[in-house]
């Protein structure tokens, strides 16, 4: 299985390399304040001019914050609004698919959160009529992007382990414990596609097999732990029957792997990753699964017998990025920008695209086919 895939050559909507990328955003979510706003009004390459959300208010304080010119009414005049060549889709997973088919009938390029869509179905259906509308299309999976997953992969391809022999990666995080505010209830029905291993499980994986390649053959296993919700704002109990632990393993070609992905860890979360070949080892580590500020992925490796691993310090590769003191897991999503940014500029095809959200969606389908099955 391969997640590469190239999109589509630029519209006529994308602008030319000397002039910013106009973005018209809809949804103001948590992530869209804490990650969007301040990651596009950080980089030149783009200038925020339209903003719609449902809750007017918002939208209008968010654009007082940040500049924006337009707040607009409705999804339709947003999408179609002259000033505006990007869609930035932030609203919930539920509502994804409506959003980008307008976002594309309106012949805008078109950037959506992971998970792109609730169904594998509605993502290929979006893939294909991108590819009709001639338009350019990034999926929000911005840690394939990070500086530590490129350094590694650069290592893997220039054979510091040697012929890789197994892969380990475990990933917890305190996030989507039987305790929620109101803000997440979305998340509790299975039908949203958004549980924990929805979106954690999405991320890690597709950040992790970018750089080691996809495998070739997998098992999954997966629980639900918490089979009821209570919301903390309200108090109420919401049933769920979402998964909140997966286990997978599987090969690349000659090498084991096993993943482990659990949410409502509640002590010690974050990120460990083994990486083992027959001539080396690298380790990957972050004590967040979302980073904040200082919470830096670091790598240590060994070559040769008996090694006692050093960190190999993860290079600064470009300087796409202007220095600010936003979060790690920000400056993720500011890489993910910059590379969409150099994409339309060149031609190029770096950043990732509705056909990745495609393979990605199928892997999990596939790992959890037993668990949704029972």
């Amino acid at each position: 299985m391969s997640s590469s895939s190239a999109s589509p050559a630029p519209s006529a909507s994308s602008p030319s390399s000397a002039e910013p990328i106009r973005v018209g955003i809809v949804g103001l979510g948590n992530w869209a304040r804490h990650g969007h706003l301040r990651v596009l009004s950080l980089l030149p390459a783009y200038a925020l001019t339209a903003i719609h959300s449902r809750r007017e208010v918002a939208a209008r304080a968010a654009a007082a914050e940040y500049g924006i010119k337009h707040v607009v009414g409705s999804l339709d005049a947003l999408v179609n609004h002259p000033e505006v060549d990007l869609v930035v889709v932030l609203n919930t997973a539920p509502q994804h698919a409506d959003t980008v088919r307008a976002a594309i009938a309106a012949g805008k390029d078109v950037y959506c959160e992971w998970p792109l869509t609730t169904s594998v179905e509605n993502s290929s259906e979006l893939v294909r009529l991108a590819a009709a509308a001639g338009v350019r299309t990034i999926v929000g999976l911005q840690r394939r992007l990070a500086p530590h997953n490129r350094y590694l992969a650069s290592l893997l391809k220039q054979g510091y382990v040697g012929k890789l022999r197994s892969v380990r990666m475990h990933v917890s995080t305190r996030a989507f414990q039987a305790h929620r505010p109101q803000a997440l209830a979305w998340t509790a029905p299975p039908q949203n596609f958004s549980s924990a291993i929805a979106i954690y499980a999405g991320h890690f994986l597709d950040m992790l097999f970018t750089a080691t390649g996809w495998p070739d053959r997998s098992v999954g296993v997966a629980l639900n732990q918490f089979k009821e919700i209570t919301i903390t704002d309200t108090g109420e109990k919401i049933p769920t029957t979402n998964p909140d632990q997966l286990v997978v393993a599987g090969t690349i070609g000659g090498a084991v792997v096993s993943i482990h992905v659990e949410a409502g860890k509640r002590n010690g979360a974050g990120v460990q990753i083994d990486i083992t070949g027959d001539e080396g080892d690298l380790r990957i580590v972050n004590t967040s699964a979302f980073g904040d500020v200082g919470d830096d992925y670091r790598i240590f490796g060994a070559r040769g017998e008996a090694q006692p691993l050093v960190e190999l310090p993860v290079p600064k590769t470009d300087d796409r990025i202007p220095e600010s003191a936003l979060p790690s897991a920000v400056l993720e999503l500011a890489e993910l920008y910059a590379a969409y940014a150099s994409d339309v500029a060149t031609g190029g095809h770096t950043a990732p695209v509705f056909e990745d959200a495609v393979v990605l969606h199928r892997f999990l389908d596939e790992a959890t086919r037993e668990f949704r099955a029972a």
